[in-house]
């Protein structure tokens, strides 16, 4: 059964993140009196940001009472105002080596491209206008958290490009990404092939319990194992 569908991440998977994404979460927590060590934060980035906001608030904050909908509202609110502000004018935002090549091989292939991410779609579309990768050809389909019941580890963002793809079984789908979340995610569809990459927060130690199918460190690998 060929694969019709692979599914990337975005930040350390297939756009370059030198813990911006850590670092503008850092912030928002910071407006909001909450002073956060970044390594506390990387490992949750893959996660949709309104959950990951609860769990570093439950972190620090003995009484449940005090993370209320508004401070969780508050603080994800300025994490998007920065990171739509960080994609739309930083430079260095770039993609990841041998990414735009391996969309246009798979494309070239028959294989269908979708990105998803733990962003909301807002910061999603951010990013792809700036690479301009839907007007150069290289995606299908962007999913963003916040268009699902829920996010990762949740199957439902690569569920919805299956449909909107027409794609009936997950056999014929891989996940690519750099956090346990992802590789959870692609475990709970049930893709053929779940591909954990070295280019962004985990490394290959840290990815190695959650038992993705490959580890790989470098985005043109995935052509080669969807082959088999």
């Amino acid at each position: 059964m060929s694969i019709k569908l692979v599914v990337f991440d975005i930040a350390g998977t297939t756009v370059k993140d030198d813990h911006d994404v850590s670092k503008a979460f850092q912030a928002a927590l910071k407006k909001s009196h909450y002073e956060v060590p970044i390594e506390l934060i990387d490992p949750l980035m893959g996660y949709e940001k309104t959950l990951a906001i609860k769990q570093i608030l439950r972190l620090h904050e003995h009484n449940d009472a005090k993370i209320t909908s508004e401070l969780v509202s508050k603080i994800h609110t300025e994490f998007v105002k920065q990171m739509i502000s960080h994609y739309q004018v930083a430079e260095g935002i770039e993609p990841l080596p041998n990414v735009e090549e391996t969309f246009a091989k798979l494309h070239e292939q028959g294989v269908k491209i979708g990105i998803n991410t733990g962003f909301s779609r807002d910061i999603a579309d951010t990013i792809v206008s700036r690479l301009q990768w839907l007007e150069k050809g290289l995606i299908d389909y962007v999913v963003g958290s916040d268009e699902v019941e829920l996010g990762r580890p949740y199957p439902f963002m690569i569920q919805k490009m299956m449909l909107e793809a027409g794609i009936e079984r997950p056999k014929e789908v891989a996940k690519v990404g750099d956090t346990e979340v992802d590789i959870r995610e692609g475990q709970n569809v049930g893709c053929k092939y779940v591909i954990g990459v070295t280019t962004g927060t985990f490394t290959r130690e840290e990815l190695e319990p959650y038992n993705p199918t490959h580890i790989i460190d470098d985005i043109a690998q995935v052509l080669e194992i969807i082959k088999g």
